[in-house]
């Protein structure tokens, strides 16, 4: 007799305390051991609260009303202890912010080890078999505040792993990853599905997870699931605005409907490059201390009219670069002008009349009991009248897609609608520069597609730069990549040209994507990047 499957969900239906609606309604389906299971949807849409109820946070730690069941092993887990469940089912959160609580890298990875009680020698044993797993033994013995983003991705995921579940969560796994290490991360996940192990994983970035053969995939919408099946059946049962798939497919989808007109921001580009610089970088140098430099001998421009991408692996100094410009950090030599003045003399809040920063973590910046006096709190300290306030809320909310969310408390939104709300707080501040860290991580590709169209046509906006590890983001989007490693600037340039480097943007582990492939082949055609759906009209 086969044993039972590590998981089977039975119309799962549930409700939070504090909302009207349920977030997920009448869900049922069973993962067996060893498959791949790729839950795609709008940001939204309750992925994560379905997570939630897996990995036994629901009914514990969020409350409301549960209905349905979940088996895992063939058992009811509804009257199990968290800590009995954790040791079955393993969850590597979208914001490694909320999962990482140890001072370094070794006591974190270390941690859930501990309070299973076991003993040290094997402790340290599995730490090592688990950070040599990820490539990040060189991690081991640092301080976990020091670390990028995706860095931090890694060690949570480190974390889980292991703890040795048979049943893995991965809630958007990719979203501060590099394009090199997040085929790593996957080719390792492969790994671990032809070893036994059940992955449940929750990605926006479903072309990327195409590659590794998910075994069945799941949409939801709006809290229902709209589609289950073989992979084969989604391109039929999505909408290509919705789900972001690989170019060649959508070309072809694109080619059967009747024309149709596309937002071209690139038109920026001959815009206002002739005024003087908005922001500029002399020389700098810059190290978290004296005997670890961060940045080397930068020396870069930002021009009224231009939108920047910035490129490059975890832990190249992206963010780094970036809070220099917004005043956050300030270099150990050379020197950063804003608007001409050097940062030294600014304060962060006199920066912010001219560059706005959305962080890469929304937990870093949202704080307020609604969403409607986060994104007023800006306005108010610059001071903006309240009349021209409302008006910027509302037009911010719009562009994010978040009205009718005005009343909620930010951090009891998703992540994705987190990292909005955190997003529309700098749009409703008008500053001169809009300036995002990986705006798209946790986003649902209709929305950032949508969000990036909004704000790159709004007037107010004299430059946009976004750092990003989404290859496709500067294709369409930018009309300068800056590709940055090992603290350097690596390439300059216009996108045709930069990424054009196959070799250069191995060395910055960067992937090239089937988009950027498709726009090369037609260069030629076209003169410039262009969205697939575009490039269906060449």
């Amino acid at each position: 007799m086969n044993p039972p499957p590590p998981l089977v969900v039975e119309d799962l239906t549930f409700r939070y305390r504090d909302r009207g609606s349920p977030s997920i309604s009448s869900i049922s389906f069973e993962l067996p051991a060893g498959h791949l299971l790729l839950l795609a949807g709008s940001s939204g849409c309750g992925k994560t609260t379905l997570a939630r109820c897996i990995n036994g946070l629901i009914p514990r730690s969020y409350k409301g009303e549960l209905s349905g069941r979940i088996l895992l092993h063939g058992q009811n887990a509804a009257g199990w202890p968290l800590a009995r469940i954790s040791q079955l089912v393993g969850t590597v959160l979208q914001d490694p912010e909320r999962q990482i609580l140890g001072t370094r890298v070794l006591n974190e990875v270390a941690f859930g080890l501990e309070n299973l009680g076991l003993p040290r020698v094997e402790i340290l044993e599995r730490v090592d078999r688990a950070v040599e797993h990820l490539g990040i033994s060189a991690l081991r013995d640092r301080e976990t505040h020091n670390l990028s983003g995706g860095e931090k991705q890694k060690v949570a995921l480190a974390g889980v792993l292991a703890m040795r579940p048979s049943l893995l969560i991965l809630d958007e796994p990719l979203a501060s990853l590099d394009p090199a290490s997040a085929q790593e991360a996957l080719a390792l996940v492969r790994r671990l599905i032809d070893e036994g192990m059940s992955v449940l994983m929750i990605e926006h970035r479903v072309e990327d997870v195409l590659r590794i053969h998910p075994d069945q995939v799941m949409f939801m919408s709006e809290g229902r699931v709209r589609y289950q099946g073989p992979v084969a059946g989604l391109e039929h049962a999505v909408d290509y605005r919705e789900v972001k798939l690989p170019a060649e497919m959508v070309i072809a989808r694109a080619a059967q409907e009747p024309q149709a007109q596309f937002p071209s921001p690139a038109i920026r580009r001959s815009l206002g490059l002739a005024r003087p610089p908005l922001v500029q970088f002399e020389g700098v140098r810059f190290g978290y201390d004296a005997a670890d430099s961060v940045l080397h001998d930068i020396n870069l421009e930002i021009r009224p009219g231009e939108v920047i991408a910035v490129l490059g692996p975890n832990g190249a100094g992206k963010t780094t670069l970036v809070k220099h410009a917004i005043g956050l950090l300030k270099p150990t030599a050379g020197r950063v002008l804003v608007q001409g003045r050097d940062t030294h003399e600014l304060s962060v809040a006199q920066v912010a009349s001219t560059l706005g920063y959305v962080f890469q973590s929304p937990s870093h910046m949202l704080f307020a009991p609604t969403v409607r006096e986060e994104l007023a709190f800006g306005p108010t300290n610059l001071g903006h009248t309240p009349d021209l306030i409302q008006q910027e809320v509302q037009e911010a909310l719009k562009i994010v897609n978040l009205t009718g969310l005005e009343a909620d408390p930010p951090l009891a939104l998703s992540f994705g609608q987190q990292k909005r709300v955190s997003i529309a707080a700098i749009l409703a501040m008008r500053s001169r520069i809009l300036v995002m860290d990986e705006p798209t991580a946790g986003q649902d590709f209709r929305n950032y597609m949508s969000f990036m169209d909004s704000i790159l046509a709004m007037p107010g906006f004299e430059a946009v730069l976004f750092i990003t590890h989404d290859v496709d983001l500067a294709v369409v989007y930018a009309t300068r990549v800056l590709l940055v490693s090992q603290g350097r600037i690596a390439a300059d340039g216009p996108p045709e040209e930069v990424l054009a480097d196959t070799g250069l943007l191995t060395r910055c582990r960067l992937v090239p994507t089937s988009l950027l492939h498709a726009n090369l082949e037609r260069l030629p055609r076209t003169g410039r990047f262009v969205r697939a759906e575009a490039l269906a009209r060449v």
